[in-house]
């Protein structure tokens, strides 16, 4: 397949802001790919090289960038730069530089979907002495052969910033419309942007076939080829694989103990809501793997954490769900997340940075134990298992505390223990509820007892003033939409320290941010949407200044949420809706 058919592509979706009409033209891209390049496909649709779940990044900054349109254009990089300034967008300015070319090279070749993937892989690989210089040239090579308009999506790729606005739901749904739409009767009316289905119960079946196949392998690549030799009994085959993580499930927030009960009914479990971070631990045989709720192998990060599932947790092969909460050794008290963050980073010193800053792991849920796919058995059940296979040790592996109860006295006392212990507040779960991967669906609530702050995401900043000119000081921050577009919604700058030792500094975000500036216009930078921040605020007002249509009225920086939460993970703006209704309320 060539490449520029699938550029092509490109640009329709970019046109387009319709969800369902960018399904449409995915799934029609789908219904016409051969087996062979369906993988590759469903990858750079998403802009990806490889699954949610695989590690391998292509480490390519934007001044590499700038150098190899500057070989495959004939044109200074001084220039180059410039243009990106102009336009913050790289792939336009490769876009229109390369239609600047007098002539081809004499070994021109035309590209296909494999030759691109196959280059950009290939950067993943290279380590070693000379890998910049080889990494320039791989990427040159393809702009060389580039007509203009390839030429702005394989640097969009290159540097994960495709902006075609393609969600998961979309392309999701566009697997179901490629490949099952004789069974229940789809159409897509364009004219008034709506689906009809002649049996939906059918289309129902179908779309959740796709998304439970995905729940449990995160990657569209094999959903897809799935789908489109077996069919949906394929689907409904397709397993959870120890080694290979998944999303987590998601807690919806509440106000009070009455609505918790609303949501997961009576009686309820209700467990500590810990300050800590997400551990998805895998285990076959003598191989223990940890993956973060960012889905980061952090495994060599926790050896006391791997020793402590071996020794205390019974079985074979087991995929468990959990919380790991620092802890002081002196007084045996839990501390807040922020103290214990630099173990995710940290990749030497390790022995020495698990006795200053261990952690005790929190187990609340198992999905997956010897052969048995535990997502869709209830959580008491899940919950009842866990008891079995545990051998609780203090300080090292527990079972979240927890009680079962319809009482919403027995609530109150029990959030008030977890307060006083150190915790963020209690979570709601409802007892016959399936385990969802990546999904807010209501099985669970988190209930914090003050205003939950929001996650958001920096899309950009200022240079400050005086004492500040060298740092980043104002912060433009946004949320996300269905189709993963980030739409701002506020300035903060409150919350942020002088010093770093006194919190989250200018300093700190100022070199976080550096690398991402993607154009600068006076003192204003636009940066790639990447650091995840936590802002409480007064309230949400309407507002036309910000492309969301709301504001956050005085925001202020609580913490960084970057090593544990994705861009894609900020809050939606669907809750941002919510809670501005709720508010009026």
């Amino acid at each position: 397949m060539k490449y520029l058919e699938l550029v092509k592509i490109y640009e329709e979706l970019e046109k387009t802001t319709k969800r369902l009409e960018k399904t449409e033209i995915i799934s029609k891209l789908l219904k016409k790919t051969s087996k062979e390049n369906l993988p590759i496909i469903m990858l750079l649709i998403e802009g990806r090289l490889f699954p949610n779940w695989d590690e391998r990044e292509i480490g390519v900054a934007s001044r590499l960038v700038i150098k190899t349109i500057s070989i495959a254009s004939g044109i200074d990089a001084f220039r180059v730069e410039n243009e990106w300034k102009k336009t913050g967008d790289l792939g336009l300015v490769a876009e229109n530089l390369i239609k600047t070319k007098k002539q081809r090279t004499l070994d021109f070749q035309e590209l296909t979907i494999k030759k691109v993937f196959t280059n950009l892989r290939k950067l993943a690989e290279l380590e070693g002495a000379g890998t910049v210089e080889r990494k320039v040239q791989l990427v040159a090579e393809l702009l060389t052969s580039a007509e203009a308009l390839e030429a702005k999506y394989i640097v969009r790729t290159v540097l994960q910033e495709l902006r075609v606005g393609v969600g998961e739901g979309s392309i999701r749904d566009a697997i179901g419309w490629a490949f099952f739409p004789s069974k229940f009767g789809l159409r897509y009316n364009k004219k008034e942007n709506k689906i009809e289905v002649d049996n939906l119960e059918e289309y129902n079946k179908y779309a959740n076939a796709v998304q439970k196949a995905f729940d449990v392998t995160n990657d569209f690549s094999v959903v897809a080829e799935t789908a489109k030799t077996k069919g949906i009994g394929g689907l409904n085959k397709m397993k959870l694989s120890v080694g290979i993580p998944i999303k987590v499930m998601l807690a919806l927030k509440v106000d009070n103990v009455e609505e918790g009960f609303e949501r997961c009914g009576r009686p309820a479990e209700v467990e500590y809501k810990y300050d800590g971070f997400r551990m998805q631990i895998h285990k076959k045989n003598d191989d223990v793997e940890i993956f973060t709720r960012r889905l980061e192998n952090v495994t060599n990060r926790f050896p006391e954490v791997v020793r402590c599932i071996k020794k205390y947790v019974k079985g074979k092969e087991f995929i468990i769900d959990s919380e790991a909460v620092g802890y002081s050794r002196k007084t045996g008290d839990y501390l807040p997340f922020q103290s214990i963050s630099q173990r995710i980073k940290r990749k030497y010193d390790i022995e020495r940075m698990s006795e200053e800053f261990p952690v005790e792991v929190n187990v609340f849920d198992v999905l997956y134990y010897e052969g048995k796919n535990m997502l869709n058995e209830p959580f008491k059940e899940r919950h009842s298992l866990l008891n079995k296979i545990i051998k609780k040790q203090p300080k090292e592996i527990i079972i979240a505390k927890s009680l079962t109860t319809s009482k919403n006295k027995d609530v109150e006392k029990f959030y008030k223990e977890a307060i006083h212990e150190g915790n963020e507040g209690i979570m709601f779960k409802k007892l016959d509820a399936p385990y969802k991967p990546g999904a807010r669906v209501g099985y669970m609530v988190k209930y914090k007892g003050q205003q939950e702050g929001v996650d958001a995401v920096i899309t950009r900043a200022e240079w400050g003033q005086g004492k500040r000119a060298n740092w980043l000081s104002s912060f433009t921050i946004a949320c996300i939409d269905e189709d993963g577009n980030f739409l701002e919604i506020g300035k903060v700058g409150t919350g942020i320290k002088e010093k770093t030792e006194e919190g989250v500094s200018f300093e700190e975000l100022t070199k976080l941010l550096n690398p991402l500036i993607t154009s600068e216009e006076g003192k204003e930078v636009k940066l790639k949407p990447q650091i995840v921040i936590e802002v409480e605020y007064e309230e949400i007002q309407k507002s036309p200044t910000y492309d969301s249509g709301f504001a956050l009225r005085f925001p202020r920086l609580i913490r960084l949420r970057n090593l544990d939460k994705k861009p894609k993970d900020a809050t939606s703006m669907d809750y941002i809706k919510k809670l501005y209704e709720k508010q009026k309320k």
